[in-house]
């Protein structure tokens, strides 16, 4: 390969398929949209390949927009070049360097830090005089009213969901039902356990001949999913619509409800809806509306001056409503629903009886070739025989370790949605130290933050008008969002290396991580952090409602975009090979910012069982899941590689605030973009 240049890359095919959301569009180019004809036109992008390699691909050809909803100019190519291009230091294969963490663990590849704009100016602004009658006064007024008038007026439309304030009916009803689901999944109600997986199907081997087998109804195609989380449910679901035979393999012991409810948004919803009308019934049912209030983004303590602004702490900086762009697509309102109500509703509406198998985890598999299937084989020797192998086994996934030959530490034990509820404090202190390791065998980002995250048993002080929101602030933010049945669902993430653990338990205190919380979150009057900045009480109000048992702690990883690899079969069929495809977290970890990790592993599943449906003949397995993998990779990159960028700014909001012109100008192209991230999303 050539060490200097610019090579071109042709990435375009005579019949691309694109997905947006559950729909198909053919024939579209990636490119940027030209507001004078409509249509798209050349978007180089110039990708870093490490060892002085720079790579750039173009789309040259001009196509028509039909069947696509236009994203502005600035809104799309914003999205192409965070995702395909964005944070060099997240994004660029540079040669893998070691950085020290708190534990004096190694940590293998690049943290991300502030972009150098933003730590050079923190540092100029620091050594600048500081005239203190700037930052005199109070913020506007306009700025402390949780529904402005542009929302109240999309809440009123007709079509738009009524408000169901908070009372003591819904609150049991809720709490209720997770305490039911909760109970079933400890029984191991609808589990493929004594008779049922002793008579499983995966356990016959058939004899298929060279050449494969034809797929009848009377011998439907068969499919291995490993991972009972979410993206795993909906996979096996989206097969067994279509007449597949279907198997979980979930390594947990339980379905433990690990990390709280679950935010399905209105374009998860759809996907699931055209996979199981009944199991999407049951969902909005069982789930609390969040789209029906605002949503948005406060300073999460006095910042600004008279130049650029001045806010106080919780003033809103962004405001929007997530059902506007949903109505716009005639989609349904986004709700939350608990995990293990989610879980039941799919084995026990989705999924015939006996198709999941706990504390079942493969090991490693045999691709047999010439359409003859796969033969996996469990951790405990057992073997399963099938035509098709899905790993949605998350992020620290086995069955990616084995699909692109990473290293021998690359498939850990996740903290998944089915597994981690589980895991003790004890037992996380070791994995967060483990997962530092398999992270660099794994090939995974880490992204510089550290998560603390509850479900707290409050009724938050703004739920009638607030739904979702993200206190910023230098270092940190604070994100909480209704988690239905008064309680609020919250993460903490914090800036600082992977690998850290709090202090064990002591006497003298009790609750170190309750203790670091209240620290960290210091409210007004208290003296602030340890920056002095004193937060708005909103923080303290959820931490001090949570108790030290319930708060677990993780740090946040996830995976480079599209083309990260030079692999040619990689970039052809990023997710598949064989009869073997990944999905969900597997597939494209994400950051939380925009709440579509979940969401995009369930338009995965969707596709999956879509593709896999046109298959008439095994020795079409591989083109059918490498024609999914090059549907999907496109969005998932753009969502994968702006939640990226979003985490990483969110943390320099505070900064933009203090800088005139550019902070105001900033903060309004933030908010004008919104709606159009929204609509991308839907």
């Amino acid at each position: 390969m050539p060490g200097k240049g610019r090579t071109r890359i042709f990435l375009q095919m005579q019949k691309l398929k694109f997905q947006r959301g559950s729909d198909d569009i053919e024939n579209q180019f990636i490119g940027v949209l030209d507001p004078c004809h409509l249509h798209l036109v050349t978007l180089p992008v110039k990708v870093s390949l490490g060892n002085n390699h720079q790579y750039t691909h173009e789309h040259t050809n001009k196509h028509n927009l039909q069947g696509w909803e236009c994203l502005g100019n600035t809104q799309l190519a914003a999205l192409m070049v965070a995702s395909l291009a964005g944070q060099a230091t997240a994004f660029s294969m540079k040669p893998q360097q070691k950085v020290a963490s708190s534990t004096q663990l190694n940590v293998i590849g690049n943290q991300a830090e502030s972009f150098g704009p933003a730590t050079a100016i923190r540092n100029l602004k620091a050594n600048l005089p500081q005239i203190e009658w700037l930052a005199e006064g109070h913020g506007s007024p306009d700025n402390k009213v949780n529904m402005p008038g542009y929302v109240q007026e999309v809440l009123s439309q007709p079509s738009a969901p009524r408000r169901e304030s908070e009372n003591e009916d819904r609150t049991h009803r809720i709490r209720s039902r997770f305490q039911e689901a909760s109970a079933d999944a400890a029984a191991l109600k609808g589990m493929c356990v004594g008779e049922k997986d002793e008579q499983a199907w995966w356990r016959q081997a058939m004899n298929i001949p060279a050449g494969g087998r034809a797929v009848t109804k009377e011998e439907p195609l068969r499919v291995l999913v490993a991972g009972g989380g979410l993206a795993g449910l909906v996979t096996a679901a989206a097969c067994h619509a279509k007449g597949m035979k279907v198997a979980i393999f979930e390594q947990a012991s339980s379905y433990a409800p690990y990390g709280g409810p679950i935010q399905i948004q209105s374009n998860a919803l759809r996907a699931i809806q055209r996979i199981s009308p009944k199991c999407y019934e049951e969902l909005v049912q069982a789930g609390t509306v969040t789209a029906d209030r605002v949503s948005g983004l406060k300073i999460g303590y006095r910042k600004g001056n008279k130049l650029a602004g001045l806010y106080d702490a919780g003033d809103w900086l962004v405001r929007f409503d997530t059902i506007g762009p949903a109505l716009e697509a005639g989609l349904p309102a986004t709700v939350v629903v608990d995990r293990p109500v989610i879980q039941q509703i799919m084995v026990k509406h989705g999924l015939p009886e006996g198709t999941v198998r706990i504390k079942s985890r493969i090991q490693s598999y045999e691709d047999l070739g010439d359409g003859r299937g796969i033969v996996a084989t469990l951790e405990d020797g057992t073997k399963a025989y099938a035509d098709v192998l899905v790993g949605a086994d998350g992020i620290w996934s086995q069955i990616r370790k084995l699909l692109h030959g990473l290293g021998e530490g690359a498939g850990g034990f996740a903290a998944s949605g089915a597994a981690g509820g589980a895991i003790d404090d004890a037992e996380a202190r070791k994995l967060a130290r483990d997962t530092v390791e398999i992270a660099a065998q794994a090939d995974r980002r880490f992204s510089g933050f550290t998560c603390y995250a509850a479900l707290a048993p409050h009724r938050a002080s703004n739920i009638e008008d607030v739904s979702y929101q993200i206190l910023l602030g230098e270092k940190k933010y604070f994100v909480s969002t209704d988690g239905g049945g008064e309680r609020q669902q919250w993460f903490a993430l914090i800036r600082e290396p992977a690998g850290g653990v709090d202090p064990v338990p002591t006497p003298e205190d009790p609750t170190p991580k309750l203790t670091r919380l209240r620290k960290e979150f210091a409210a007004i009057g208290s003296g602030g952090d340890a920056d002095e900045n004193e937060w708005d009480p909103f923080a303290l109000e959820l931490i001090n409602a949570s108790s030290e048992e319930d708060i677990k702690r993780r740090d946040l990883y996830d995976g480079a975009p599209l083309l990260a690899t030079t692999d040619v079969q990689r970039l052809l069929s990023p997710w598949a090979k064989g009869p073997v495809a990944l999905c969900g977290d597997a597939a494209h970890p994400m950051m939380p910012n925009l709440g579509q990790g979940g969401c995009q592993a369930t338009e995965d599943s969707y596709r999956l069982g879509e593709e896999l449906a046109t298959v008439s003949h095994t020795k079409n397995v591989p083109g059918a899941l490498g024609q999914y993998s090059r549907i999907r990779v496109i969005r998932t990159a753009i969502i994968q590689g702006f939640a990226q960028l979003g985490s990483d700014l969110l943390v320099d909001f505070d900064l933009m605030m203090t800088i005139p012109l550019l902070g105001p100008f900033f903060l309004r192209m933030t908010q004008l973009s919104m709606p159009w991230i929204l609509r991308f999303l839907y």
